[in-house]
């Protein structure tokens, strides 16, 4: 099992901006310079092309890129070039879990990797196939920025604030029935209460996206095990 306590666990967003600003996107130099930053964990985000292939890429635009990472091609150089650095694979859909497992296996990175995603199901299927490997249940669903833009914002902001105040109370029963052993929270939703029950429950909690470092010294004040950035430079200077 990954659990990382405090000092919070650092984790950049490798196909993001920010790290990926300053290199080509979803490549070995982004991964490297990530961890040259002070990250100790990189965050994949995985689809499978039409071929079944996965490749690290946030969503379906990436997939006819002809310069695509494979989940292969970033996991054997970090096995190789970047030892002790955590991998968290987000599985951005359902259907994906044996490959993934798989590539975990084959590279032999298992050990020091763990699965996100927002489908119960999907994180079942992990835990059948692997019960050892760490699996965080990811809440809200939307991780497109809508709560940020549009019309619909305050909207969406509203929601995502009664989310959060009700999401101590359901922990116990989240975790559960997506079979998960941590959880992967919006910072918009994370509090130091939720942080708290999921800590009574065993289970480490990651917030995204934070690449304010206000929000990051906050969420380290309340025992986030982990922080997800784009932008590895948040971490300049925060107190850990």
């Amino acid at each position: 099992m990954i659990e990382l306590r405090r000092p919070a666990g650092r984790f950049a967003r490798v196909g993001h901006r920010g790290a990926s600003a300053l290199a080509p996107e979803n490549t070995p130099e982004a991964f490297a310079l990530a961890v040259e930053l002070g990250c100790d964990m990189l965050e994949f985000d995985v689809l499978p092309k039409s071929d079944g292939t996965l490749v690290v890429a946030h969503d379906s635009r990436r997939l006819r890129d002809p310069d695509v990472v494979r989940l292969d091609e970033a996991l054997a150089y970090c096995a190789e070039r970047l030892p002790g650095i955590g991998l968290q694979v987000d599985l951005k859909r359902r259907g994906s879990e044996q490959a993934v497992v798989d590539a975990l296996r084959r590279h032999r990175v298992l050990e020091r990797s763990w699965v996100s995603g927002f489908d119960p199901d999907s994180l079942r299927r992990v835990a059948a196939l692997e019960p050892e490997l760490p699996r965080s249940f990811t809440l809200p669903r939307d991780r497109f920025g809508v709560s940020k833009r549009g019309p619909l914002a305050p909207l969406v902001r509203g929601a995502l604030r009664t989310i959060g105040a009700s999401l101590p109370r359901r922990i116990a029963a989240v975790l559960e029935r997506a079979r998960a052993t941590a959880l992967t929270l919006h910072h918009s939703v994370a509090s130091a209460e939720a942080i708290e029950r999921a800590h009574e429950l065993g289970a480490p909690v990651y917030v995204w996206t934070v690449d304010d470092p206000a929000v990051a010294e906050r969420l380290v004040r309340w025992g986030a095990d982990g922080i997800i950035t784009n932008d590895p430079r948040v971490f300049t200077g925060l107190t850990t």
